[in-house]
């Protein structure tokens, strides 16, 4: 990771962050697997204040945990949390589609449209395209319409959840050979916000959830 000069200690500690968590929800960083400061922070490029700044942000998204003496780890992927990760999803994610779907905003609108097309490029690859890179098309689409919602406590929760959601994804998508299909019927959904449409959008985002559970109970 590169910095620059009079970079802040927050910054820093934001950009170490970023860098672990998707590491951590994409299984690069194995559950159970010990996370070194030192060596993390020669990684990244950064001090170890950062890293240990970013380490406590992560432990709030339950994907590290600390034990005294021993040092900090990720956390196992809870498979026995689907139903309660599902349940507040399923709530939840419709608002946040709503209200995103009514924001105006140009950079909101630009995001969805970018989303838009990272899904027209994972239709376009073959069945057998990686079903990693679907998975990470799919975190950018939620992630894109979290920013939109404009509600920054929605989204920070939402946020946390998907995260949470995606690394179950992670332990079963070579189980799913429908994965790529499912990450791409989102594109009904953004055509329908992007339209106005919020009602269908809500919707098709709660029947999204509820495939995603239930494409996991198959196959685990």
């Amino acid at each position: 990771m590169t910095t620059s000069l009079g970079a802040s200690p927050a910054s820093l500690a934001e950009q170490a962050y970023l860098a672990l968590r998707d590491r951590l929800i994409m299984l690069e960083i194995a559950p159970g697997e010990p996370l070194q400061e030192g060596r993390i922070a020669e990684e990244l490029g950064v001090g170890r204040t950062p890293v240990r700044e970013a380490i406590k942000h992560l432990e709030l998204d339950h994907l590290v945990v600390t034990y005294p003496r021993r040092g900090t780890f990720a956390t196992t992927v809870d498979i026995t949390a689907l139903a309660a990760i599902t349940q507040v999803r399923a709530a939840l994610e419709p608002v946040a589609v709503r209200a995103a779907s009514a924001n105006q905003d140009p950079s909101a609108r630009a995001a969805l449209e970018e989303s838009l097309r990272s899904l027209d490029a994972l239709e376009a690859e073959p069945e057998a395209a990686d079903p990693r890179h679907a998975l990470q098309v799919d975190v950018g689409v939620h992630r894109a319409i979290y920013h939109a919602c404009g509600n920054v406590y929605l989204a920070e929760t939402l946020l946390r959840l998907d995260n949470l959601s995606t690394r179950i994804w992670c332990v079963a998508m070579h189980r799913l050979p429908g994965l790529t299909s499912h990450v791409t019927e989102l594109r009904e959904m953004l055509d329908a916000m992007l339209a106005g449409d919020d009602d269908r959008a809500a919707e098709l985002v709660t029947q999204h959830v509820a495939e995603f559970e239930s494409s996991i109970r198959t196959v685990l």
